[in-house]
């Protein structure tokens, strides 16, 4: 399995502001993977088969009550059968995705908590030389940032804790419709908490939807991320849709390029929005294929028929 260290999942944040000496010409062969999240209706090992006949790295398990990697559903048998598949697939665990809304009242913080324990758990039975990042939204809405960003900080802080008692790394996502929204307090939020634990999972389609061009959204945020999703979008932050790699305007040669030469080493996952899964068509196995073939030449993979 292609499995990386924890220097290469944190080798994009030291020194955020470096400059680069990649050149934008030639674009680093990047782990390449695709989220469970959009395989639910899928048995594991179907998802998995499916994952590795299109040619991905690895996958990113969804952590979520009703998804194959629910820590609660995973005694330590099912945890074993779990590594035991995934390495029989040659692929990688590239990421672990929770839901965790971070401002609800002190009983929500408790079991988010708890949550991020069980997820730091997990992460360090299926990888334990080197547990991949726990990535999350944070909730909220983009109005009310000034009023909560030091209260989400606070809890942040805690939030790190757990992921250094770990040694995993806690990622948040900013969201077109969340609190957290921009890459101004984004940046913000990361330096505030100040703890190598805490860093960003970025995705540009939600600064896309703002207007901001890819080059100024890679340049903000790539050095402080360890984790990169990739989907298309249209629309405006007030009346958008989500779409599959390939079906938007997004430029994969040019964003592959621009991760190289901002240095960063770590895996992009391709992410189905549940505006995309939900719809009574949707069939993950296409979704998986599509993605692949949008991606792959950019990536340096072979697409297969």
């Amino acid at each position: 399995m292609m499995q990386l260290n924890r220097r290469e999942w944190l080798g994009t944040t030291v020194a955020s502001l470096l400059p680069s000496t990649a050149t934008a010409s030639t674009a680093a062969k990047l782990p390449l993977g695709f989220s469970l999240y959009g395989m639910k209706s899928l048995s594991l090992a179907e998802a998995l088969k499916v994952c590795r006949d299109c040619g991905y790295d690895g996958v990113e398990l969804a952590l979520m009550p009703g998804y194959h990697a629910d820590p609660a559903k995973l005694a330590a048998m099912e945890r074993r059968d779990l590594r035991k598949r995934l390495t029989e697939s040659n692929l990688s665990v590239m990421g672990f995705m929770e839901n965790l809304p971070i401002l609800g009242d002190d009983a929500a913080q408790k079991i988010n908590l708890e949550r991020l324990k069980a997820a730091v758990e997990l992460a360090n039975t299926l990888v334990p030389d080197f547990p991949p990042p726990i990535e999350t939204v944070l909730g909220g809405k983009p109005a009310e940032w000034d009023k909560v960003k030091e209260r989400i900080a606070d809890r942040l802080a805690d939030w790190a804790g757990v992921g250094k008692a770990g040694k995993t790394v806690i990622a948040v996502k900013l969201h077109v419709a969340n609190a957290l929204h921009t890459s101004e307090d984004a940046t913000w939020l990361v330096r505030r908490v100040n703890s190598e634990w805490l860093r960003l999972a970025f995705d540009y389609s939600h600064l896309e939807l703002r207007g901001i061009a890819l080059e100024d959204a890679v340049k903000g945020l790539i050095p402080l991320s360890v984790f990169v999703h990739v989907k298309d979008a249209r629309g405006k932050p007030d009346k958008f849709e989500f779409l599959l790699p390939g079906e938007g305007t997004t430029d994969y040669a040019k964003y592959a390029k621009l991760l190289s030469a901002a240095r960063y080493t770590g895996p992009v996952v391709v992410e189905v929005s549940g505006m995309v899964s939900s719809k009574a068509n949707y069939d993950p196995v296409v979704a998986a294929q599509t993605s692949f073939r949008a991606l792959s030449v950019a990536f340096g993979r072979t697409a297969k028929e």
